[in-house]
């Protein structure tokens, strides 16, 4: 059957052909070494560079990762300023919905971050990531139960008083986030 193994079997990936050609009087450790090495990806990396104790200790300062409780109390924070602009536009129901809102993102919060601390000396990767989800989940479900609830739970609600308070408080999150990064 004429043409190369891959024409025969589909399974098979054509060997790459380098479109760089190393001219015949290269010699020594360049022999052989195609142009372009960064955009080789069978081009094994350089060898990694082993950080002392101290660098160690710098490298962790510059990227430690906020306490789970200082994002919700940064939560906190937030939904009371949004509450208290919200007093002043719709008075007393405002108020109140927006609290709600905090609260709607300030307790499943809490309940992530209680479970997150307690799950933090785990040994077991799986066993860590399988927590993470399930306090995960209980936050999603508290969150919307919450939610269902407003309107039994006050009356009335302002639902823009809510929500956009909810939405603030959840901003904090990518907050600390873009804080972690810097």
């Amino acid at each position: 059957m004429p043409g190369n193994e891959h024409d025969r079997n589909p399974m098979n990936s054509p060997n790459p052909v380098s479109k760089h050609v190393v001219p015949a009087n290269q010699v020594g450790t360049d022999a052989g070494v195609r142009a372009g090495r960064a955009a080789n990806w069978d081009d094994e990396d350089p060898p990694v560079h082993r950080l002392s104790a101290a660098e160690a200790q710098q490298y962790r300062d510059q990227r430690s990762a906020p306490s789970p409780w200082r994002v919700v109390l940064m939560q906190v924070e937030v939904g009371a300023v949004i509450s208290l602009l919200f007093a002043f536009g719709f008075q007393l129901p405002g108020l109140w919905s927006a609290l709600y809102g905090a609260a709607t993102a300030v307790i499943p919060g809490a309940l992530m971050a209680r479970g997150a601390t307690r799950m933090a000396d785990s040994r077991s990767p799986l066993a860590t990531a399988a927590a993470l989800l399930g306090w995960e989940s209980a936050k999603l479900v508290c969150s919307v139960a919450m939610l269902a609830a407003a309107t039994k739970i006050m009356h009335p609600v302002v639902w823009p008083a809510l929500l956009v308070t909810l939405t603030g408080c959840l901003t904090v999150y990518w907050v600390a986030l873009a804080k972690r990064s810097r």
